[in-house]
């Protein structure tokens, strides 16, 4: 089961390499964040794999789930900035 986990992983951290393509050359603003909240959303399961991996389940949802509030934090006021902006 470990083995199924790490690949999971691997493939999930190649799967953002499309996210950071879309959030550099992103052509609106509306697509770099959503970028970063697959990415953020990317990085909350690898956490959890990771948690499987090491056998230490809770320490790694308590982690991810500060990781997620950031995120969304984050989502929130680069929306609000964005939008006195003029930019959405």
């Amino acid at each position: 089961m470990h083995t199924f986990f790490l690949g999971i992983s691997l493939f999930l951290c190649l799967l953002v390499i499309p996210c950071l393509y879309r959030m550099i050359v992103g052509p609106t603003v509306i697509d770099r964040m959503v970028a970063v909240g697959a990415i953020g959303t990317k990085t909350l399961v690898i956490l959890i794999l990771m948690g499987f991996l090491y056998d230490r389940i809770a320490m790694f949802i308590d982690i991810s789930m500060v990781y997620a509030i950031l995120n969304f934090i984050g989502t929130l006021a680069a929306a609000r900035y964005f939008e006195s902006e003029g930019e959405i």
